[in-house]
């Protein structure tokens, strides 16, 4: 029993002390106008948080991948609110709990593919909303892979634009609600039941 204890606190020991900071989602940012169905925004926000959770582990929850974790978790959120995997994740960080390497549906590189993809489309479309995730993708697909040239030549572009992506506006949203989502519901407002 007392060799069970003394293992146990070893173990404990060896994992890094975790200081995160959840992010603020709040009512989210995307609104159902976006260019997405509900499947592909649900499967987005796992491989995100999937990618996260790995990425966290084998840097050892540095402080450099905390802070890429929280605008993950954040972006995962934000596209899926009931996101099991990001939901527990987020509170399991908060409690300084690190999670465990997980075997997600895609290696990073292809991940990052699939998003550089995907953000290219959003980025054509006319809607902010769209916009604004296509650039996430785009970042985070140079992030991911940073030997995948088009994404990080995309994504360089984007910061030649000045189009780069407010991570702090995804992470900490504040209490009023986007543009776009505002719109929505003054157009709700002016319908009769």
């Amino acid at each position: 029993m007392a060799l069970a204890v003394v293992l146990s606190t070893l173990a404990r020991a060896d994992e890094p002390k975790i200081v995160y900071q959840a992010p603020v989602v709040g009512a989210g940012i995307f609104s159902d106008q976006l260019a997405m169905m509900d499947q592909e925004r649900e499967e987005y926000a796992l491989n995100l948080a999937n990618y996260a959770a790995n990425h966290l582990v084998a840097q050892k929850a540095s402080a450099e991948s905390l802070e890429r974790t929280r605008r993950l978790l954040a972006l995962s959120l934000h596209l899926s609110p009931r996101n099991r995997k990001a939901v527990v994740m987020n509170f399991q960080l908060g409690k300084g709990i690190l999670p465990q390497k997980v075997e997600g549906d895609y290696s990073s590189e292809v991940l990052a593919r699939l998003l550089l993809t995907r953000g290219q489309l959003l980025v054509k479309q006319a809607a902010e909303e769209d916009q604004l995730l296509g650039r996430c993708f785009i970042e985070i697909a140079a992030e991911m892979d940073p030997r995948n040239e088009d994404a990080v030549y995309a994504a360089e572009l984007l910061r030649l634009d000045q189009k780069k992506v407010d991570w702090q506006s995804i992470t900490d949203v504040k209490a009023s609600a986007p543009e776009w989502s505002k719109s929505e519901q003054e157009k709700q407002k002016g319908k009769k039941p």
